[in-house]
């Protein structure tokens, strides 16, 4: 039970970051329907387009080839990953494929076809793998070859599509941790083996990698490793947001793990005698135009001279800049790795479309100078474009 629900706890793609529960599997199916009335909209007002010949048909082609590839993308982000036993094909059975193949009826609007659904569904898969083996360098292709394989069961077919898409960009650790669920689906669903030496690979690109960090997890209860479990998954918690229910999925799993290792439950880490690093984050204005509201806000500090890996993190959104912060050692990723441990820090504050803590090419980002880890007033603008 608990393999399950850890391992649902980030969808592929996009990543992300949440614990898959029933009543969200319907919001799950609420919001991709919505999005498919969008992309209806979009091939209507484009075919409207064509007929009056304000658009060629080569531009026509193309932007419809577009729109199915942002549909496929939609949907299948919207797919559990990793799980262990009956439980996670009963859910691809029971959510993704349907979800998909609603979209995709709906999309291509023919209430009366006789064609299935899945059929339709199969039939996108198989144009996005034509077009990959002509353009084989497209990595964001492959893994959505790989995402969209993964939600019709095809995990064969997902392993080499992610496959491709690592020998052209080796130390993405999404990626990585997306293979690795590929692995262990193609081969019984467990994460034994190679797939764990994948997950592990990805952490050292990320330790912050939350996907990584609850496959990570996974493993370790599969094996009856609990401890090690525990470690991982609490890893996880200062990396979505307090009090979400998220968290409480994932506090819940890391105390049966502690318990079945027959460790006390986790003290709540308070901050060192009240201590707290405090401050404002604000987004420059010649950036503004480059970021949506509901976009992902990292507000972390890291040593001055030391690991990389975060002493502390606060998640926001662009629509809550520019936003006060308190950084203080509850925050911490690790029990050995807290703010008051480094006596200098670094703050800086990370804009991330995907929702993904690990930083991409593209994000918006802002750093401090150095500070002390109590320091009050510590102003950073993000201005900068990675």
């Amino acid at each position: 039970m608990i393999a399950f629900w850890i391992s649902a706890a980030l969808v592929a793609g996009v990543a992300l970051a949440v614990l898959l529960r029933p009543v969200r599997g319907r919001a799950g199916a609420a919001r991709a329907a919505l999005n498919v009335s969008v992309y209806r909209d979009q091939l209507r007002e484009l075919a409207a387009d064509r007929a009056a010949g304000t658009v060629a048909a080569e531009d026509y082609e193309r932007s419809k080839q577009e729109i199915e590839r942002r549909l496929l993308e939609d949907v299948s982000g919207e797919t559990p990953p990793s799980a262990s036993g009956g439980r996670r094909a009963m859910l691809f059975a029971a959510l993704a494929v349907p979800l998909l193949a609603f979209a995709v009826y709906w999309f291509v609007g023919t209430p009366s076809a006789v064609v299935p659904p899945e059929d339709q569904v199969n039939a996108m898969v198989e144009r996005l793998a034509a077009k990959m083996r002509a353009r084989p360098d497209d990595v964001e292709g492959w893994k959505l070859l790989g995402r969209s394989y993964g939600v019709l069961g095809r995990f064969k077919e997902s392993v080499e599509a992610y496959g491709q898409a690592l020998k052209r960009s080796p130390k993405d650790a999404q990626l990585l941790a997306d293979f690795a669920d590929a692995l262990a689906m193609a081969q019984g669903q467990s994460l034994q083996g190679e797939p764990e030496q994948v997950v592990q690979r990805a952490l050292e690109i990320d330790p912050s990698n939350l996907k990584a960090l609850a496959l990570a997890g996974t493993a370790a209860f599969g094996r009856k490793d609990y401890k090690a479990a525990a470690a991982y998954w609490e890893r996880m918690l200062p990396l979505v947001p307090a009090d979400s229910e998220d968290a409480k999925a994932i506090q819940s799993n890391v105390e049966e793990a502690r318990s079945l290792a027959g460790l006390k439950p986790a003290p709540k880490v308070a901050a060192a005698a009240g201590k707290a690093l405090k401050g404002t984050v604000k987004l420059s204005p010649a950036l503004a135009s480059r970021a949506s509201p509901d976009d992902t806000v990292f507000i972390f500090a890291r040593a001055e001279r030391g690991p990389p890996m975060p002493l502390a993190v606060l998640r926001k959104q662009v629509k809550d800049l520019p936003a006060s912060f308190a950084l203080d050692d509850s925050m911490a990723m690790a029990p050995q790795l807290r703010l008051s441990s480094q006596p200098r820090v670094i703050v800086g504050a990370r804009i991330s479309k995907s929702g993904s803590a690990t930083p991409q090419p593209g994000d918006l980002e802002g750093l401090s100078k150095p500070v002390a880890n109590d320091a009050a007033g510590v102003a950073v603008t993000i201005d900068k474009v990675r």
